[in-house]
């Protein structure tokens, strides 16, 4: 094709000679008082180069974002993070999205500047972990309206001849309100979570129906749960101030029986696993640690 700037080549005499091509004036030659030439703008830049810096630049906006959003990733964490989730294939639990619950206007945090006691002003059922997918409701844990648990509800966890004490203790210990909640995985492990609100921190403090004094109804000996002693050591782990897991060592009957108490401020939770055969630690720390997390 001919290009329409270009004279055709018949025009050209055959004998004529080529024209060199011209040469820009050299400043030393340009007139007195002309203007510089103007540079010759530089190459672009490779639009592939380009373009894959703009992907990788939205990419990293993206992932940021949702980053921040994540206020709760304590769901499903990093492996490392929780003590003796160290495994790809470690048996937890996939629990729906945490949400802590709003305050009435004006209340505090718990534990903020302004409230180091650590009273939560939250409605109790709102601070109960929910229970994890493909779980079912335990229909032996006895619950009044609203999640209430009776004193002598919970008193079914311990053994008879400790029930008496720990019943008066309550009592006089600033009591206000217990709630529960209570499920079965399909593997057989049954949880029962129950939060105990008392007037201050240390009411709470001295509930005497957790720690290696737990008189839990059909076990023999409760212990220091080893495991999650050594991973707070070894591995990384949140803060779990306030926490003590247990677990039931041999000889053991037909079922096994782990169980685990954190103090938050005015609010003692308790809670228990048990399975036939033996239960497996690595739900009950996951459970302890989100439980942990609603209440902080």
């Amino acid at each position: 094709m001919t290009d329409q700037h270009t004279t055709p080549a018949e025009t050209i005499p055959q004998d004529a000679p080529t024209p060199a091509p011209a040469e820009p004036p050299s400043p030393e030659a340009a007139a007195p008082g002309a203007p510089a030439p103007t540079p010759a703008p530089a190459p672009p830049k490779d639009r592939r180069k380009l373009f894959a810096f703009l992907r990788w630049s939205a990419a990293v906006l993206v992932f940021g974002a949702a980053g921040a959003g994540a206020a709760y990733g304590v769901v499903q964490p990093d492996r490392t993070d929780l003590p003796g989730l160290a495994t790809l294939d470690d048996g937890r639990w996939e629990y729906p999205a945490l949400v802590k619950p709003a305050l009435p206007p004006g209340a505090p945090l718990p534990f903020a500047k302004d409230n180091e006691d650590g009273i939560h002003y939250a409605g109790l059922t709102q601070l109960l972990l929910p229970a994890p997918k493909g779980s079912v409701p335990d229909p032996g844990l006895k619950l009044e309206k609203d999640s209430v648990v009776t004193v002598d509800t919970l008193m079914e966890e311990y053994e008879g001849t400790a029930r008496e004490k720990l019943k008066e203790g309550l009592a006089n210990e600033g009591l206000r309100q217990i709630v529960g909640r209570g499920w079965t995985t399909p593997d057989g492990t049954r949880t029962r979570v129950y939060l105990l609100r008392f007037h201050s921190s240390g009411f709470a403090d001295a509930f005497e129906g957790c720690g290696a004094d737990m008189n839990l109804s059909g076990v023999n000996r409760i212990e220091t749960d080893t495991v999650w002693g050594k991973a707070k050591v070894d591995q990384k782990a949140p803060d779990t101030t306030g926490v003590t897991v247990m677990e039931e060592s041999a000889p053991v009957g037909d079922e096994q029986v782990r169980a685990a108490c954190v103090q938050s401020g005015d609010v003692q939770a308790v809670i228990l696993q048990t399975r036939k055969g033996e239960v497996p630690a690595v739900p009950l720390h996951q459970t302890v640690i989100l439980q942990h997390q609603l209440l902080g």
